[in-house]
């Protein structure tokens, strides 16, 4: 691991956003919907938050949470919930964190149900009232031009 430069505060102001490091997402022995390419940066994301917490920064975990239902996932996709198998279904084994990740005291799991937690969430809210200025995010992402 890098070695941690400086000390006290300075970082008071960053966050590290974690996106959908779940094990539907990014275990292929979980899921067969999982993205090998998460699979491939789960131990780098794994350093890069141990790093943040060396350096004192607010860690937000992104992660969907569905109803088994799926009462709450977009029209389109209801369907694949149909059978109460669908993906990142609250309390299954595929919407738990990828193996080495763990939420911990003084982090913040943020759920989302849409592809976006910039979008209906309340991600702004928690970053303001932090006193977040600056983001560094990781994880299993898909850029949609």
């Amino acid at each position: 691991m890098a070695p941690v430069a400086g000390s006290g505060d300075e970082w008071s102001e960053t966050a590290m956003l974690v996106i959908d490091m779940q094990k539907d997402f990014v275990d292929p022995a979980t899921s067969s919907a999982a993205l090998l390419a998460g699979e491939a940066i789960r131990p780098t994301v794994t350093e890069a938050v141990a790093v943040a917490r060396q350096r004192g920064i607010f860690i937000v975990w992104v992660v969907r949470e569905h109803d088994p239902s799926g009462r709450d996932v977009e029209l389109f996709r209801r369907h694949f919930y149909s059978s109460g198998k669908g993906l990142g279904v609250e309390g299954s084994k595929g919407a738990e964190l990828a193996d080495g990740l763990t939420i911990k005291d003084g982090d913040y799991k943020l759920v989302k149900t849409r592809f976006s937690a910039f979008f209906a969430t309340h991600l702004d809210s928690v970053l303001k009232t932090s006193g977040i200025k600056n983001l560094v995010i990781v994880g299993k992402h898909k850029i949609y031009i």
